[in-house]
């Protein structure tokens, strides 16, 4: 991270954008941080019940899951399950991923 003044977010005034999955949706609340020709971008999530990604994902992540359950199935098969408290990280293009959630989840996510 390079560049980042010391700052607060209020979630709760960041605009969200929608974006569709192959079922459901999600609720994206981003702000982008550092210089232009590298940002960090940092996102409050919210997947509805149901939501199911259209895509394998290669972009390198940290979640926490901070409300309900999220899958998340990588590439070669394997599973795993994020409850309130649990994160994972993973580099960019390192393992592709995606992610479906019957319940719906918040997480917190930056990349």
């Amino acid at each position: 991270m390079d560049s980042i003044p010391f700052g607060l977010t209020d979630w709760a005034g960041v605009e969200p954008t929608r974006h569709e999955g192959e079922t459901g949706h999600a609720l994206w609340r981003t702000r982008s941080f550092g210089p232009a020709e590298n940002p960090l971008r940092v996102r409050m999530v919210e997947y509805s019940p149901g939501y199911r990604a259209d895509h394998w994902c290669s972009k390198g992540h940290v979640l926490l899951c901070l409300e309900g359950r999220l899958e998340t199935e990588l590439e070669d098969g394997r599973t795993f399950t994020l409850t309130p408290g649990v994160s994972y990280q993973v580099a960019d293009g390192a393992e592709p991923h995606r992610s479906w959630t019957e319940v719906g989840a918040k997480l917190f996510i930056v990349d």
